[in-house]
Parts: structure tokens; C-alpha cells; sequence
């Protein structure tokens, strides 16, 4: 191993360390405030001691996984299928100026739609299976997709394009061996932005008609006042938004490595 390898190892590991400093400090501090200097009643805000075992029982009954699994799911349906029309959308807008007219103010439209909004008419249109909870996650891992697809293929370096016309690419060719790599880490940033997007779009996907979920088990904490159900909820949402953030965020530093775009 080269002394510059080595360095850049320590380095890594020095900054994965510090990235724990902020979480402990605020498991301190609820500690602080709920357990030691009891600013808080347990029905307020539970203790961190009182979260781990409601978190340990509802592991132990297999309720907990049947949640993640549901949820888990759910996600990545909804984040598949949003990611796949926006891809499709976004390549043709970024190509064509006759589709962006065509196509961008209806989206630009529907993006500032509340999540919430879409929920009755989902339910009209798509009843209260799986199909409406799906579909609004993938609604909301679809404009992220889309917006920096867009904007990576029109950066696209022209000179770039200069060169493949010179060499005889055709237009198709263009498209695959020049634009699509360029806006590669545009595409990659925007997938990991609609997966964050596909998480905070399940709590209100499982408010339609759901006996299964994390949002239903955040749900059914609030309706049984059990504050330490919804914290658990919570934790587990972020930890698994954090896990699938930081997979995606590998697959982009292996795809392309070159970019800073990250």
C-alpha cells in the first residue's frame, strides 16, 4: 500500500467518525432531558432506555420486521417505477425542445402538489389496495428524476458533441456514447434524491387503508398514545432512509467515479 493510499484510508475513517459525533450527542442530550434531568414526562418524550425496549419487544414478536418489510417494499415499487418515467420523460425533454413545450408545464404543475392532495383521488381511481400506495411514493421519486436528468443532459459539453459529429456518430449514437454518460452523475444524484423522497412519500401513502407499514405503526402509536411506538417508527425510517442513501451513494461513486457531482 502506497503512503497516498494509506492516507486516503485514515482520512475515510476519520471523517466516518466524525459522522457519529452529532448522533451520540443527541442521544445524550434526550438522555439528559428525559432520564436525568426529567424535563420531559414519559408521555411527552420517552427515554432513550424506555424506545430501545419497545423497539426490542416488537422485534422479538416479529412485529417490527413485518413493518420494514412492508414498507421496504412499498418503497422500492414505488421509487422503480416513479425513476422509470422520469428517465424515459427526461431524456426526451432534455433532448427536445418541442417536448420540454409540450410536456414541462404539466409537470412543473403537478410537482407542487401537496403528497397529501393526491391521496382521494388515488383512492377513487385505484381503490385501497397496494396499487394507490405505490403509486403516490413513485410520484414523489419522480421529479427529482426527472429535474436533474434534465438538467445533466442539456450541460452536456457541445465540443463534445462537435467531436462524435465529426467522427461520423449518428444522432442515436450521440445520445448513447456522449449525452447519456455526461449527465450520468446528474441522473445518479437525482436517484438518490428520489429515494429520500420515495421514504417521507410512504407515511402519507400508508394513511390510505394500511394494516401493515411503518407510517401505520407511526399512525397507530398516535391513536394509542404511545409516543415510544412513534419514536420507534421514526428511528427506524431515518435508519433505513440513511442505509439506502449511503448503498446509493456507493453505486454512484463506482458508476462514475470522475464526477464531483455527488
Amino acid at each position: 500500500m502506497t503512503w497516498a493510499a494509506a492516507s486516503r484510508g485514515a482520512e475515510h475513517r476519520r471523517r466516518r467518525w466524525l459522522g457519529v459525533v452529532l448522533p451520540l450527542t443527541s442521544v445524550m442530550l434526550w438522555f439528559a432531558v428525559t432520564s436525568w434531568r426529567h424535563r420531559f414526562l414519559p408521555h411527552q418524550l420517552p427515554s432513550p432506555g424506555q424506545v430501545a425496549e419497545t423497539a426490542w419487544q416488537l422485534a422479538r414478536s416479529g412485529e417490527l420486521w413485518q413493518h420494514v418489510l412492508a414498507s421496504s417494499g412499498r418503497v422500492l415499487a414505488g421509487f422503480a417505477l416513479g425513476a422509470t418515467v422520469a428517465l424515459v420523460l427526461g431524456t426526451l425533454v432534455g433532448l427536445s425542445r418541442t417536448a420540454e413545450a409540450l410536456v414541462d408545464p404539466l409537470l412543473q404543475l403537478a410537482r407542487n402538489v401537496p403528497s397529501l392532495a393526491w391521496v382521494p383521488f388515488l383512492l377513487l381511481w385505484l381503490g385501497i389496495d397496494e396499487a394507490p400506495k405505490i403509486t403516490l411514493i413513485a410520484i414523489g421519486a419522480a421529479f427529482p428524476v426527472y429535474l436533474n436528468l434534465v438538467a445533466g443532459v442539456r450541460q452536456t459539453d457541445r465540443a463534445l458533441l462537435e467531436v462524435g459529429r465529426v467522427f461520423g456518430l449518428s444522432r442515436d449514437a450521440q445520445i448513447r456514447r456522449i449525452v447519456l454518460p455526461s449527465a450520468l452523475p446528474y441522473l445518479l444524484v437525482g436517484l438518490r434524491i428520489a429515494l429520500g423522497q420515495s421514504w417521507l412519500f410512504l407515511v402519507a401513502a400508508e394513511l390510505i387503508a394500511s394494516t401493515r407499514g411503518l407510517g401505520f405503526l407511526l399512525i397507530d402509536g398516535e391513536n394509542t398514545a404511545r409516543p415510544d411506538i412513534m419514536l420507534v417508527g421514526i428511528l427506524v425510517l431515518a435508519i433505513l432512509g440513511k442505509l439506502s442513501d449511503s448503498a446509493l451513494r456507493d453505486v454512484t461513486r463506482r458508476l462514475a467515479p470522475w464526477s464531483e457531482v455527488r
